[in-house]
């Protein structure tokens, strides 16, 4: 700080400094957000059957307590980015993890069946925060290796699932599914004890103009990751009290604005501004589509692979909760998802993020296209698993460049309504896609998901904008700016 005619961005102090010990445990922090997510969303495939039986509810109650609680994720996700965007990132995963937890606590104790659909779907309003996990990790990580990081932070999804599995085939034969769904809940009580050790995000910080907050945060970063900040002063445009030349320079950073006071409403309403309006629609329909084929294949799964009928239940993977092949099924195809993690961290960084996601949906298309006819048991389990792993990939690099195409102002708020349009999607997969293979209409479900996939990828091709290698941008027009950039090229 000793030569004031130095400056740097908050993008040049990050490449300086690189991935260190405080991104390494920011990773951890924000995986067991995701972690925990994955639980609570893998239980709904042992609760059901579970509470029915109990109980005595009819097939559509039983779908209710899945739907609800897609159904306040899809709220979750909207409300939680617009409250990221006005008040922090540290406020949002403070608000949607203790819904969360209390929640999903109270649902294990609930005594009757409306007490237990209110609660799950408050659980899932608290979910709707889980992208806010996503934007606060991504503006720690340097631009150059951001999407490798990134699919390194989505395996915590995979080992969360797995875990799910591996918890349910240790506790439903021996208690029942209240003691699933208490110790379910641990994990987002564990993510609200180091929540006080989380700094607010820097970038965040600056797009609010508190730029001295800003550079104490980075300080503190560089110090536990023993190396040093960049000479100069941390700048932004935002900042009036900055020297003109400054503003003038070609060195003018990304953090530029005019008003720092984006709130609320006005950042959804920026998400239909002429520069952004035909991204948003596309990536809508690309989180539709996404969500739509991901839990097709997963449901898919269950259904087809069914070992007591040619056309099983919609309920996920087994009608018995007792029967020990439907906890293993659940574990193995989780695992399947690990290679498609593994390649798509190969080639994210490589091939940019639009080619990447069209190479595995091409893929998925290829692994799903044999099931339009019946196939063996085995060689459906494969093919099924191979779809499985291709769309988990295309699943999480739609979650990376989200976040990274929105400026700062606003990044949370248009994932979050980009990952709302997925819950969508994800709601009306087991009333279409899995309906028609109850009903003993294979092909046509796997031609539904073609046809998904290849709107899916038009949509990918329309899109305007590539973010490979790029840094963060923090305005609209930075946006417009990488645009440009990518019709020139």
């Amino acid at each position: 700080m000793d030569d004031q005619s130095l400056v740097y961005t908050l993008d040049d102090a990050l490449t300086f400094m690189g991935f260190g010990k405080f991104q390494g445990l920011a990773l951890v922090y924000s995986g067991l957000g995701w972690f925990a997510e994955a639980m609570e969303v893998m239980i709904l495939s042992f609760v059901g059957s579970a509470v029915t039986s109990e109980w005595g509810l009819s097939s559509s109650e039983e779908s209710i307590i899945t739907t609800v609680v897609f159904g306040g994720m899809l709220v979750g996700a909207y409300s939680w980015g617009l409250i990221s965007d006005s008040y922090g990132r540290r406020n949002s995963i403070l608000g949607g993890s203790i819904l969360t937890s209390v929640a999903g606590l109270l649902s294990a104790i609930s005594p009757n069946y409306v007490s237990l659909v209110i609660l799950r779907g408050l659980v899932g309003v608290g979910l709707g925060s889980g992208h806010v996990f996503f934007s606060w990790f991504l503006e720690f990580v340097p631009p150059s290796n951001r999407g490798m990081w990134m699919i390194v932070f989505s395996t915590f999804w995979t080992f969360g699932s797995v875990s799910e599995a591996a918890l349910a085939w240790i506790v439903m034969p021996r208690w029942n599914w209240r003691w699933l769904l208490a110790l379910s809940a641990i994990p987002s009580f564990i993510v609200l004890i180091f929540i006080s050790f989380m700094p607010e995000s820097p970038r965040y910080l600056c797009t609010k103009g508190r730029i001295i907050d800003a550079y104490n945060i980075l300080e503190k970063i560089a110090q536990f990751n023993r190396v040093d900040l960049p000479s100069g002063s941390l700048i932004s445009d935002r900042t009036t009290q900055l020297d003109e030349e400054f503003s003038t320079s070609e060195e003018t950073p990304l953090l530029t604005s005019t008003t720092n006071k984006t709130t609320g409403f006005s950042c959804f309403l920026m998400l239909f501004s002429p520069r952004l309006f035909r991204t948003t629609i596309l990536l809508w329909i690309l989180f539709f589509g996404n969500s739509f084929v991901y839990y097709g294949i997963v449901l898919l799964t269950s259904a087809l692979s069914s070992m007591q009928s040619k056309c099983s239940s919609p309920i996920l993977l087994s009608e018995s909760v007792q029967d020990s092949s439907l906890y293993i099924d659940v574990f193995i195809t989780s695992f399947a998802e690990l290679p498609g993690l593994l390649l798509a961290a190969i080639i994210v960084d490589r091939v940019g993020r639009k080619s990447s996601m069209t190479i595995m949906f091409i893929l998925v298309c290829i692994f799903l296209f044999p099931l339009v006819t019946h196939q063996s048991n085995f060689l459906t389990i494969a093919l099924l698993s191979g779809a499985r792993m291709c769309s988990m990939g295309t699943f999480i690099i739609a979650n990376i460049f989200a976040p990274e195409i929105y400026p700062t102002s606003m990044r949370s708020t248009g994932a979050g309504v980009a990952y709302s349009m997925g819950r969508i999607g994800g709601m009306i997969c087991p009333l279409v896609a899995v309906g028609l293979v109850t009903s003993c209409h294979q092909t046509g479900a796997i031609i539904l998901l073609g046809v998904v996939i290849v709107l899916s990828v038009v949509s990918i091709l329309l899109i305007p904008f590539e973010t490979k290698g790029k840094e963060l941008s923090d305005t609209i027009d930075d946006v417009s700016n990488s645009k440009q950039a990518l019709d020139v090229r």
